[in-house]
């Protein structure tokens, strides 16, 4: 009775979470904020611009990318740099995230944040170069080959960029998959049950979010996406396979002890 009261005690209210939650959110933005400044500033610095449109360039039959308003180039960089600063801010924003949820947590749940940490920093950055080095030049000459000799590509910086930011950050974005299945698993919220009774399911669904977050409406690149996608998704019934194992034998050890 001691310890059922002590851990009503230690509860935290409703309202209370709603607090730290609020507060979690601002330091988020913030840091977001303050990482998108930072990433404006490098861009400023660096000729990254110069960087990003080399894919491009090979196709424009020797032309540069053009742009149609006075403040297409500060729009550019802006965009890239919100796309830049979300990546910086990425780490902070799931430090955040998992501060809030871990108290729920057993203590040795709460060990599993560096490892998860450190594969949701690897599976960003693998999304980001799948997309970069791989679908992008797949889907660049595939796009130009419809050109014809009675056609000039006059592409415009706006379109290009916002071409290839949207889709490496949506490949980036996707590939943290199995992170939201193993916190939600940790949660106790999905099952190994569960996830293989909505296996066909999630392969339909990995289809449709390829084809909608690709730009272009290529097929190459909603495969491209799709197919690593459904990949990470078994890679987390497998993942979710141990965690739930593992929690049915401490509960069988924890009733065993109180059974003792």
């Amino acid at each position: 009775m001691q310890e059922q009261r002590t851990a009503a005690s230690d509860e935290m209210p409703f309202l209370d979470h709603l607090e730290e939650l609020r507060w979690r959110i601002i330091w988020s933005l913030a840091t977001l904020m303050v990482s998108v400044g930072v990433a404006f500033w490098v861009l400023l610095q660096f000729d990254v611009i110069g960087i990003l449109e080399k894919p491009i360039l090979p196709y424009l039959n020797g032309h540069k990318l053009v742009y149609t308003h006075p403040g297409d180039p500060f729009s550019i960089v802006l965009n890239a740099s919100i796309a830049l600063g979300a990546a910086i801010a990425l780490p902070v924003i799931f430090y955040q995230l998992w501060s809030f949820i871990s108290p729920a947590l057993h203590r040795h749940e709460k060990k599993l944040v560096m490892p998860m940490f450190l594969f949701a920093t690897f599976l960003f950055l693998s999304g980001v170069s799948l997309s970069w080095f791989v679908v992008l030049p797949l889907a660049l000459p595939w796009l130009m080959s419809f050109g014809t000799t009675a056609l000039e590509p006059m592409i415009t910086a706006s379109e290009y960029f916002g071409f290839a930011i949207s889709m490496t950050l949506a490949f980036g974005i996707c590939f943290e998959l199995p992170i939201v299945i193993v916190s939600l698993a940790l949660l106790g919220i999905v099952t190994p049950k569960f996830l293989n009774k909505f296996r066909r399911h999630a392969i339909v669904v990995c289809v449709i979010i390829g084809a909608f977050l690709t730009p272009g409406d290529l097929v190459w690149t909603t495969l491209a996406m799709a197919v690593p996608l459904y990949f990470l998704y078994e890679v987390s019934v497998i993942l979710t396979i141990f965690i739930y194992r593992r929690r049915l034998r401490r509960e069988a050890m924890l009733e065993a002890q109180a059974t003792a």
